[in-house]
């Protein structure tokens, strides 16, 4: 049976302990942390709806307007609602025979296609709806209201927009009293501490990224120099774009996992500065300072996408796919403006 992450970085704090390493007993201070966690049992991921939209049952078919071209957000990699070709008006009354045709991006749309669906009754619907498939659609209705009537003509139209849930992550900085900068003890502690955040969050599909590490000799108030390790790690979702997995209850949201996960390090660190007031010994060389733990919630956009609420305010929170003449090269929030930027989901302006 595969040893707990602890029990491995107890088994590593002997061994460097038999070699002479000198950081055996930070080690043991982050083991004995680690120890007395217990991490939530393992979850999965939603496929959700945005926080800002709450939809009821017959929200799920998105009827026409013969004015205004009507806005539709459908998840990256899920099925979309059904973009009916009538009126709210024209729902309601009965047509006499009734001819629909859709037309997209790539041309007209067959009732066949495996990813984009014509129903009997005219409506569209996605399945597995990616970003090329973002553009707009435009219906071609023929009816007659009574059978002795001519026929008459409606031309619908819709823009739908690709969507992803923005990039959550924390962000978390700490310091570490360390041993002289340039040093393989402070590398070897680094690497035990990552080893052990990783294993920490790991059963809530989270990961741990290490973003900078720094050595620094510090000038303390009345007193000389001290060596400090300044440590900057991210901590994210591990949710992936190969479409939802099950999950049963709303703790399956990322945001609710990273929350999860927040609380486990913020009393992991804590824990450190317990076991330390405990010990009767004097301080190990390397060791976490007492309060100087700090955390940031950040949220960006994926490449190509962005959020703006005067564009789209039925989905304030969503990371809308950039539409033509904007663009998203980065992890950034908003989509630029770009003349040259022709179609949906620009990651540069060339």
């Amino acid at each position: 049976m595969e040893a707990s992450a602890p029990c491995r970085a107890r088994r590593g704090w002997r061994r460097s302990r038999a070699a002479g390493f000198p950081l055996s007993r930070a080690v043991v201070v982050l083991v004995f942390s680690a120890l007395v966690l217990r991490a939530p049992p393992s979850v999965g991921y939603l496929a959700q709806l945005p926080r800002g939209i709450h939809l009821t049952q017959d929200s799920m078919k998105i009827v026409g307007s013969p004015n205004f071209p009507v806005k539709v957000y459908v998840m990256l990699h899920q099925k979309s609602p059904h973009m009916l070709c009538v009126t709210q008006r024209l729902r309601n009354s009965e047509l006499i025979d009734p001819s629909f045709q859709w037309h997209g991006p790539k041309g007209k749309i067959i009732s066949g296609n495996s990813t984009a669906q014509v129903t009997s009754t005219g409506s569209l619907v996605f399945q597995n709806f990616k970003e090329s498939m973002s553009g707009v659609y435009t219906c071609f209705l023929e009816y007659k209201p009574t059978v002795e009537e001519v026929v008459k003509n409606l031309q619908l139209k819709y823009v739908v927009y690709a969507y992803r849930e923005p990039h959550y992550y924390y962000q978390f900085t700490a310091r570490y009293h360390a041993a002289p900068c340039n040093t393989i003890y402070n590398v070897s502690f680094e690497k035990k501490l990552l080893e052990i955040l990783s294993k920490l969050v790991l059963d809530l599909s989270c990961q741990v990224f290490l973003l900078k590490s720094e050595c620094h000799h510090v000038k303390m108030q009345r007193a000389g120099l001290q060596n400090e390790l300044f440590f900057t790690f991210s901590v994210s979702s591990l949710d992936t774009e190969k479409g939802p997995k099950p999950c049963a209850d709303h703790s399956c949201e990322s945001s609710k996992r990273l929350s999860k996960a927040k609380i486990l390090i913020e009393r992991f660190f804590n824990q450190q500065v317990e076991v330390l007031g405990r010990r009767a010994e004097p301080l190990p060389e390397i060791y976490y300072i007492e309060g100087t733990l700090q955390m940031v919630w950040i949220n960006r956009c994926f490449p190509g996408y962005g959020m703006n609420i005067l564009k789209h305010p039925k989905c304030p929170e969503c990371c809308v796919i950039c539409s033509p003449g904007s663009y998203n090269s980065r992890d950034g929030i908003h989509c630029l403006q770009c003349n040259s930027s022709l179609g949906f989901g620009a990651k540069a302006c060339l």
